[in-house]
């Protein structure tokens, strides 16, 4: 069998990093940037650390900050259309997950214009071009979208989340800064690190995970266990630190090998619910990771380890079950949500849900076989 690893071009870590963006304009002779944010970094001048450097560069760039936080097809096309009135050779993306997934459709649009519909982009899509460069600079510490071929946009007609694939979208640059994260609320940088903690778990035990994946899932396991609650509760510097680059490692890793149906499950609750990803992600991830021990409790013995529990002399039953309550217990200590009820997700909506989520993208590559009715089950059971 053939493993592959497809990583960014170039990455930066560490404080101040995000004036590394100078030389990879003046490198690359970029000109004319599309500028990718939100409205809130706008306004909280996170955006501004950065332009101030593209600016010193003495790059022209055009601001799009329409990105929602579930971003939608309508959000990729408006994005292009700013890109293509000031004819740009390159982008910037300042924000967490939806921002930098906008980007890359963006990227990839420009370069293969035949996809300019968005929707024909879901799944494995057949692009022929490298996108637009893009050098991507996250906001969160949990997605690690910059660092991924992956990248989620929603089709509103559809009522669907379309997970696209593509190895063209990776930006050229990563561009890890933790000066960029410290503004994060408290719920933000708590839902996003449990995002790249459901990244590390699931891309661990996916069914294509291999001999270096694991060493990216376990090791981002291991940190974010350690810094999350200290990032996330009382912003503390070293921890936050340690979560910049704990999300970045778990991208490293599923990216390459997948996920399974925690994100199948989560995207369903996004397209139908405009639910937070990463909220979705946490309340679900005990409930499917006690469904997929069953096949898989040697994987839970390593995952404990790496979260410094005492795994010895456990059966497989008592080694699940004490992972599975130590995410339950980072939620608690993170005030995430305690169920979907909490959510506002209305119950008779739940079958809807497993029906969606049993065709996303990322079902296939769960360690467990899976079915409408187990994956109700799950939801059910998080209710």
């Amino acid at each position: 069998m053939v493993n592959r690893i497809v990583l960014n071009e170039r990455s930066y870590f560490g404080r101040g990093a995000r004036a590394k963006i100078r030389d990879e304009i003046l490198e690359r002779g970029f000109k004319r940037l599309l500028f990718v944010t939100d409205k809130a970094l706008l306004e909280k001048s996170v955006a501004r650390m950065v332009t101030i450097e593209i600016e010193i560069a003495g790059c022209e760039y055009f601001i799009f900050d329409g990105v929602k936080a579930n971003p939608t097809v309508s959000n990729v096309k408006s994005a292009l259309q700013v890109a293509k009135e000031n004819n740009v050779d390159a982008i910037v993306a300042v924000g967490g997950g939806s921002v930098i997934d906008t980007a890359k459709a963006v990227s990839i649009i420009m370069a293969n214009p035949e996809f300019i519909d968005v929707v024909s982009l879901d799944g494995v899509a057949n692009t022929k071009n490298s996108g637009l460069p893009l050098i991507a600079l996250p906001t969160t510490s949990g997605t690690a979208a910059e660092v991924t071929i992956n990248y989620v946009i929603t089709d509103e007609e559809r009522t669907k989340k379309m997970v696209c694939v593509d190895p063209h979208d990776i930006p050229i640059a990563a561009i890890i800064d933790p000066d960029l994260m410290e503004t994060m609320p408290q719920s933000l940088a708590a839902s996003t690190g449990m995002d790249a903690l459901t990244h590390a778990m699931e891309g661990y035990i996916t069914k294509a995970a291999w001999m270096m994946t694991d060493m990216f899932h376990l090791n981002a396991m291991s940190l974010i266990h350690k810094n999350i609650v200290a990032a996330a509760n009382e912003k503390e510097k070293n921890a936050v630190d340690k979560m910049a680059y704990a999300q970045y490692i778990a991208g490293m890793g599923f990216s390459n090998v997948g996920l399974g149906i925690v994100h199948s499950m989560a995207h369903s609750l996004g397209a139908y619910f405009d639910t937070p990803h990463g909220v979705a992600n946490a309340v679900l991830l005990p409930h499917v990771l006690r469904f997929n021990g069953k096949v898989c409790p040697d994987l839970f013995r390593n995952m404990g380890r790496a979260f410094d529990l005492n795994m010895d002399n456990l059966t497989d039953e008592e080694a699940i079950e004490k992972v599975v309550e130590e995410i339950f217990n980072l939620n608690r200590q993170l005030n995430i949500p305690p169920n979907l009820r909490s959510l506002n997700i209305p119950e008779d909506k739940l079958q809807t849900l497993a029906e969606q989520a049993i065709n996303d993208a990322c079902t296939p590559g769960n360690p467990r076989e899976v079915t409408v009715e187990d994956i109700l089950n799950i939801y059910k059971e998080a209710y």
